[in-house]
């Protein structure tokens, strides 16, 4: 039997309810060379409004599990997303 995914329209209907909804998108993508204050001051800026969005789980959800590899969902940034699907790491064992 071959597997039914979900209608595309449905997958993204949530972000219908998202209060970034047609908001400029430079608010949560770095333009080329963003660095450092820039960078932590848009980032912060953005997750002033994921803050407060109701479907802020979601959002963060669907950048972990799917393909998105910049930007802040969910009021993550491309390196917290990163960080937090890395395998954690073994302990180090003390020398004596």
């Amino acid at each position: 039997m071959i597997p039914r995914h979900r209608p595309f329209a449905a997958y993204w209907d949530w972000q219908q309810h998202a209060l970034c909804r047609g908001m400029d998108s430079s608010v949560f993508f770095s333009p080329p060379g963003e660095r450092g204050t820039a960078k932590r001051a848009r980032e912060k800026k953005a997750r002033a409004v994921c803050g407060s969005c109701p479907v802020i789980e979601v959002c963060a959800r669907i950048a972990m599990n799917g393909p998105e590899s910049y930007g802040v969902w969910g009021g993550l940034s491309e390196g917290e997303r990163s960080a937090l699907q890395r395998p954690p790491r073994a302990p180090r064992r003390r020398r004596t």
